[in-house]
């Protein structure tokens, strides 16, 4: 008698619990403002400390980006300029390659998209806005944004201020330009050879898309050179989109180099800025172990050049430099039996160059003489380092991953060894990283755990002085829909290797059994299942609400673990991550309550699309419907460097057949298989997984005679931006898994 009170009480107060949660609808996901409230973008602490800037998006519109600024020692923030203030009310322009630009950084939204610190007086920034640029000055009568009298024409791309803030560079028509911040001065073109196929200063696709590097030219310290990159397309193979429009097709010629074609030709230039004259910084460019990608660049302080170059297999990456007058010299290398991971970790100390490997088995620091390349190691992280911050007095501040991936946290420690020490603020089952000022002494955090949105604030190094930097409150009812996810222990399909995973129960109030959405990407470079901020946590607590158990699960082959975990892709997409996969589904109805093993479904984007795809085209699959947004279907068709990265070269070297890499991938050759419930969802307009993707995938099914749901979105690319967009796209999935998961059950 008494248990069975105890479980009426129980159910009392789980009904009571479940009607005070408001009703979370797809409407208020997708609405304005959001329920994460408006995160700031891009934050930077100015060079000289005084300020904290960021993009800001409007009060009317989330979707338009404002300038701010915060005095970093405390005070409102307070906005420098909109774009509405300055285009009188003329439409922004973009033109395609702007658009693709903001593409290859995850950008939708429109207004003032980038910006930076011009100079290291703290007076002035410098921005790009509908082809033009603008300088917004700070001053006593507070802020003034300034129209530089530039030419018409192409627009200006990229501009970047000298360390001095007293010229700033340019790129337009596919050439470099510089041009001096004083009252009548004109702009000296750097370049004069621009053309459609060849451009000067700007990051190419492979770089900004797979290399995360978004630009093409470095100013020196002493602001009289420039490391400018040159990008030679001219034997980059032509694809077509026809971005579909409702209205319209437009078809857009876009030169992108598919797995086993040709790269764009990339060379390094060091060009003296009054003159223009320049000399080449020559890589080795023959054989297999010649420079395909240059992956990072920029100057020493002694005024020495440098380049990150990795060769065509990305098994090696090397380290050079250029002083005037002598041989190139190569400081270090990194290799690897799979691939070697790029990095930013390249930061000059007083006790060598401080640099990451992978080679003691997982992300650590190290230090290297410039001179002869000896390497002392620093870090003894028991898990990644994910990233150094930056190099002080005080020493080295990094990120580093605990709780087997799933939390992130700063550390600092004396360039001369000994015990890391967490950066006051750490705590369990959180994600925090950083940015510093130039002497590393105060770091602008980000700090976000599950549920609570990312927050900003600035701390002092060694003082324990702490600023909250203000930015808008979430929803306040975004708390009512926040549950804990419950860390589930599950196992690869090894048998050995723990994932991470998160499980999210219904909230229907429901008895019995419940359907099941999964979650997952399953491909490299990237983790899901963490503490720190999900922006699909409203998804995930509306599926909960509708009677749903959600699972978010990280397999083999993703980031933030140790190398033998990141490197389970090699020379193979669609084996270890969908054995993983359905290796997790099988034990969770094991391992909670309530799962109905068979109503679980999928839903992926991206490479999480290619893996929605490739877990119904299997004859053992788990699942009982999958979405699949995005997905990559025939990875012959995607880029170089992404591709070839884990798979190789598409055709054998002595046969010249298909690789058997790209066969086992192949998503179409699978299309007899498909037995169950596949939701398709592509933009015709998509630049990176090309709409080509989705289309041989339909004709293969069609040929097969298997029936499927396709859904496509006119002009949209990637991302599938703009709320009008996502909404159906949420409503889309929503009656797809109702119908496939519920009806009749």
């Amino acid at each position: 008698m008494k248990l069975l009170l105890s479980l009426l009480a129980a159910a009392c107060a789980t009904s009571a619990a479940l009607a005070q949660v408001p009703v979370l609808s797809l409407e208020r996901i997708t609405a304005d403002p959001p329920l994460a409230g408006r995160l700031p973008r891009q934050a930077e602490v100015s060079p000289g400390g005084r300020w904290v800037s960021f993009l800001r998006p409007s009060q009317a519109d989330s979707e338009v980006l404002e300038l701010w600024a915060q005095p970093a020692a405390g005070g409102e923030p307070r906005k420098l300029v909109a774009a509405a203030d300055l285009l009188g009310g003329v439409e922004q322009k973009l033109s395609e390659a702007e658009k693709m630009a903001l593409e290859r950084q995850r950008i939708s939204q429109r207004g003032i998209t980038g910006y930076q610190w011009c100079g290291s007086d703290d007076s002035a920034l410098l921005f790009p806005l509908s082809g033009d640029l603008y300088v917004v000055r700070l001053g006593a009568a507070g802020p003034q944004a300034q129209k530089l009298a530039l030419d018409a024409g192409a627009p200006k791309q990229d501009p970047r201020c000298a360390p001095d803030g007293k010229t700033l560079a340019y790129v337009q028509g596919g050439n470099l330009f510089v041009l001096a911040l004083t009252a009548g001065a004109r702009p000296r073109q750097l370049t004069t050879d621009g053309s459609e196929t060849l451009g000067w200063g700007l990051a190419e696709f492979i770089a900004a898309e797979e290399l995360s590097r978004q630009r093409g030219y470095w100013w020196s310290r002493d602001g009289k050179s420039l490391l400018a990159l040159r990008v030679d397309e001219a034997g980059v193979a032509i694809k077509t989109r026809a971005q579909i429009f409702a209205d319209r097709t437009t078809m857009t010629a876009q030169r992108y180099p598919a797995a086993g074609e040709a790269n764009a030709l990339v060379t390094a230039f060091v060009i003296d800025a009054a003159s223009g004259q320049r000399r080449e910084l020559a890589l080795p460019r023959s054989g297999k172990d010649g420079a395909e990608y240059i992956a990072r660049a920029g100057w020493f302080a002694d005024g020495t050049p440098w380049l990150q170059w990795f060769t065509r297999d990305q098994k090696r990456l090397v380290l050079t430099e250029f002083q005037a007058g002598s041989a190139p010299h190569n400081i270090t290398a990194e290799s690897d039996a799979a691939w070697v991971e790029v990095h930013d970790d390249l930061i000059e100390t007083p006790r060598g160059l401080l640099w990451s490997s992978e080679a003691s088995g997982r992300r650590q620091l190290l230090l290297v003489d410039r001179a002869s390349g000896a390497r002392t190691p620093l870090t003894q992280q028991p898990e990644a380092v994910a990233h150094a911050v930056c190099v002080g007095e005080r020493g080295v501040v990094f990120a580093a991953a605990g709780d087997l991936g799933k939390s992130q946290e700063l550390f600092v420690m004396s360039l001369g060894g000994g015990k890391a020490q967490p950066v006051p603020g750490a705590a369990p089952r959180q994600w925090r990283d950083a940015k510093a000022d130039s002497a590393c002494g105060r770091l602008l955090v980000t700090r976000s755990a599950w549920g609570q949105p990312p927050q900003l604030e600035l701390r002092s190094l060694g003082q324990g002085t702490v600023i909250a930097l203000a930015g808008d409150a979430p929803d306040p009812q975004l708390k009512s829909y926040t549950n804990t996810p419950q860390s589930l222990e599950l196992t690869a399909a090894d048998g050995r290797t723990p994932l991470n995973a998160f499980f999210f129960p219904a909230q229907d109030g429901r008895e019995g059994l419940h359907p099941v959405i999964v979650l997952a990407y399953g491909g490299p470079g990237a983790s899901t299942v963490n503490w720190g901020w999900g922006r699909d946590m409203p998804l995930i607590a509306y599926w909960q609400q509708h009677g749903y158990g959600v699972m978010t699960l990280d397999t083999r082959g993703m980031a933030h673990r140790d190398r033998e975990f990141t490197r389970a892709h090699q020379a193979a997409f669609g084996n270890v991550e969908v054995a993983d996969l359905f290796a997790a589904v099988r034990q969770l109805p094991g391992r909670v309550p309530g799962v109905d093993p068979s109503r679980i479904g999928f839903f992926g984007w991206s490479y999480g699309g290619f893996l929605a795809a490739r877990a119904m085209l299997d004859a053992d699959t788990p699942f009982a419907a999958a979405v699949a947004v995005a997905p990559v279907t025939d990875w012959a068709l995607y880029d170089t460097a992404y591709t070839e990265r884990y798979l190789g070269l598409p055709d054998a070297a002595a046969s010249g057949a298909r690789a058997a890499s790209y066969v086992s991938a192949n998503l179409p050759s699978r299309a007899a298989l498909l037995a169950g419930p596949l939701l398709l969802v592509h933009g015709t307009a998509d630049d990176n997984v090309l709409f080509e993707h989705t289309l041989r995938l339909v004709e293969a099914l069609q040929t097969a005679g298997k029936t499927f749901d396709l859904q496509i979105y006119p002009g949209k690319a990637h991302g599938i931006a703009g709320r009008a967009s996502r909404l159906h796209l949420y409503r889309t999935m929503d009656a797809f898994f109702e119908r496939h998961l519920k009806t009749g059950h």
